[in-house]
């Protein structure tokens, strides 16, 4: 089963936008997405983001661009643990399945979905190659997703790394739809 998605949400925390056009697959999925903010300084952002089975990230290409220029970042999983970043290893982040793109609520949507953490009772301690916006410096991330109940189609989910915690809303397919303090989805024609 395949379904197509375009999501726009308001991200408070870079008093910005993001829209991201999202392709699902049998267990994979394929987006590319545009968001400006301003926070922590002016900025554009494009990315494309590629994972293979049960959502574990192959690849994901962003571009950002601010006042000082543009700068490019290429990050490939290659599905046994390892990353680069440019072609250059990054071993810092060595067993991480996942990448998580600062300020973009799509990014949140591969660990939920692989453990159906949206759904259904479950804690899954994860470590995420975390990559900074607007400078594209990725670091690790330990992250823990805890399921929290069910909504009406999809369910609540709390994120927590270091001392930050939110609790997100997700909607069936495993897309945020309020991640308070960061960002809310948008309706169409709202």
């Amino acid at each position: 089963m395949s379904a197509s998605r375009a999501i726009t949400w308001e991200v408070a925390g870079s008093r910005g936008y993001e829209t991201a056009w999202v392709d699902f697959g049998d267990g994979e999925l394929r987006a590319r997405g545009r968001a400006v903010g301003t926070v922590p300084e002016p900025y554009w952002v494009t990315y494309e983001l590629e994972t293979g089975a049960r959502f574990v990230t192959r690849r994901l290409r962003v571009t950002a661009e601010t006042e000082a220029g543009a700068r490019t970042l290429d990050l490939v999983h290659d599905g046994h643990g390892r990353w680069t970043a440019d072609g250059e290893p990054l071993p810092g982040v060595d067993g991480a399945l996942d990448c998580d793109l600062g300020l973009c609520p799509l990014t949140n949507t591969m660990p939920v979905l692989r453990h159906d953490l949206h759904l259904e009772p479950g804690e899954r301690e994860l470590l995420m190659a975390w990559v900074s916006v607007p400078g594209l410096v990725v670091r690790p991330s330990l992250q823990t997703y805890t399921h929290l109940g069910r909504t009406n189609g999809g369910g609540h989910v709390r994120f927590a790394s270091g001392d930050f915690r939110s609790d997100l809303e997700f909607d069936a397919d495993g897309c945020v739809v309020d991640y308070p303090g960061l960002a809310r989805r948008l309706r169409p024609g709202a």
